[in-house]
């Protein structure tokens, strides 16, 4: 992909660019609960977004994208949302400005591997590898923190997506063979060795399902999660957020809540207990244990929180009568995409082969599957 784009960038501005490669992520466990200021546990991956860039000493800003051959162009003067994945690009660029930034003109020539829709977050590898490139070219200064945020900003802004931060710190903070435990509300973060590497690869199964549910329903997710804590806040004054909520106080209360806004601040409240727990469970190398929960979790969301979908629970479930397979669960913001999978290293292709033929035979498609490994964050190649 790097011959791929510094290639192209040549043929359309005619100079050497600068090369950012920009990872997917993956979530072991805690979904939906970043914008609760919960705990997630993701880790950066293989799949990538990658950006040959470089300052073209214009008002403009020019991009290609390789996946769909499209050539875009905006101005750096009031910039304002559009259609399209060049949103991700002006919402990066936008938020740069509103810091104090000055931002010039640049070119730019993408491609990637991250499969659209699939749960992988490849906005949030579209905005990291863009802050990084600027970052790194007009020499901002920027921490990586700050650049998550400006990632989050713009998709709250322009995609409009009132996404929480996961997405972003993952693709910028991520290590090889290391997840990582974030907490949401304090953006405190500890990395945990991914001691399994050895004898489990994470396996990621699409369910080729892309539903335009997904960003609407995560912003209804977002504001129930909040009505719930407007009632609790009336017995409990201290809390902001479901964060400092048990499930114990959900059910304490559950007569004071509408029947959806129970389960979604049930599902939110035990989720949190489960990551953590999860962490546990990784320190002292208790795979089942951990993988456990991951089924666990899958059930809260699909049940309580409502963001599955047939397919991924068909998926979750086949994992199920798979004794290679460690654990399971639908990962990212739901109603299509994958499931992951820790299945053990000898039995890949065995475990690819038999759910491709079973999802094959039911739904009449066969599933991509992504073998993936977990890799470094956001960084400037050349």
């Amino acid at each position: 992909m790097i011959a791929q784009v510094k290639e192209q960038f040549h043929r359309l501005f005619g100079k050497d660019p600068l090369i950012v490669s920009s990872p997917g992520r993956i979530n072991l466990i805690g979904e939906h609960t970043d914008y609760n200021e919960g705990f997630v546990l993701p880790a950066a991956i293989d799949k990538k977004i990658v950006y040959a860039i470089a300052l073209n000493g214009t008002n403009t800003c020019n991009a290609y994208a390789l996946f769909n051959d499209e050539k875009v162009s905006f101005s750096l003067e009031n910039i304002k949302p559009t259609k399209g994945w060049i949103n991700y690009l002006l919402g990066v660029v936008y938020q740069l400005q509103q810091l104090g930034h000055q931002i010039k003109g640049f070119d730019c020539v993408i491609t990637g591997n991250i499969p659209i829709g699939a749960g992988m977050s490849s906005s949030a590898a579209v905005e990291g590898g863009l802050v990084v490139g600027l970052d790194h070219l007009l020499g901002l200064g920027i921490d990586r923190m700050a650049m998550a945020r400006v990632g989050q900003l713009a998709e709250h802004t322009f995609p409009g997506v009132k996404c929480g931060i996961m997405d972003q710190f993952a693709n910028l903070h991520g290590q090889k063979d290391r997840v990582m435990l974030l907490d949401c509300r304090s953006l405190e973060f500890q990395y945990f060795p991914f001691e399994f590497s050895r004898d489990y690869k994470i396996v990621l199964v699409n369910s080729m399902v892309h539903h335009s549910l997904a960003s609407s329903e995560y912003n209804v997710r977002r504001a129930q999660c909040e009505e719930g804590v407007k009632v609790l806040q009336e017995f409990f004054p201290d809390i902001n957020s479901l964060r400092n909520v048990t499930p114990e106080q959900v059910e304490q209360y559950k007569h004071k809540l509408s029947p959806k806004v129970y389960d979604r601040c049930l599902y939110v409240t035990q989720e949190n207990e489960r990551v953590t727990k999860a962490c546990a469970h990784l320190q002292k190398n208790e795979l089942k244990e951990a993988g456990a929960l991951m089924y666990a979790s899958h059930e809260g969301l699909s049940k309580l929180y409502e963001v599955s979908c047939p397919e991924l629970d068909f998926l979750a479930n086949l994992a199920k009568e798979r004794e290679e397979v460690a654990g399971a669960r639908m990962m990212g913001g739901g109603f299509g995409g994958c499931t992951i999978n820790l299945v053990r290293m000898d039995k890949v292709d065995e475990f690819i082969s038999f759910v491709q033929t079973r999802y094959q035979e039911h739904y009449g498609k066969i599933p991509e599957v992504y073998v993936t490994s977990i890799e470094d964050g956001t960084k400037v190649e050349a």
